[in-house]
């Protein structure tokens, strides 16, 4: 994506807060300003939605949950975006709580098509490869 270089008034509280996360990801101010910028217009945009640290990054979830906006995708496609059929899937979840995934991935598909893509090339063995520690133990 092009990025474009602009001119902004930060508040010393949040310059403060900002270098405290760059400090402890070990990245540049001007990275994590810019993915804290993106992640609140993505909320903004996508009323229920927030995002949250994983094993492979920040990803988008259900507000009030642990779900992954991608799991909830992933299911809705295999129900042939049948609604409906989503929210027997997903009982305990309400009608926004699903909205919100369904609203999230009509915006950004390509973002949560990228992540069940990665999921679904998932075996056993390249768990094992690129997590060895969970083998322990395990046949």
């Amino acid at each position: 994506m092009r990025a474009v270089q602009k001119s902004l008034r930060i508040p010393q509280d949040t310059v403060k807060e900002i270098e405290r996360l760059a400090g402890e990801s070990g990245r540049d101010f001007s990275s994590v300003t810019k993915d804290l910028l993106a992640e609140a217009v993505r909320i903004r945009r996508c009323p229920g939605i927030l995002f949250a640290d994983g094993v492979t990054g920040r990803r988008a979830r259900i507000a009030g949950t642990g779900l992954e906006v991608r799991e909830i995708i992933a299911t809705y496609i295999s129900v042939n975006r049948e609604f409906k059929r989503l929210q027997k899937a997903y009982h305990w979840l309400t009608e926004q709580q699903l909205r919100a995934a369904v609203g999230y991935y009509s915006l950004y598909p390509a973002e949560i098509d990228q992540q069940n893509k990665r999921n679904e090339s998932w075996t056993k063995e390249t768990i094992f490869r690129d997590y060895p520690h969970l083998n322990r133990g395990i046949e």
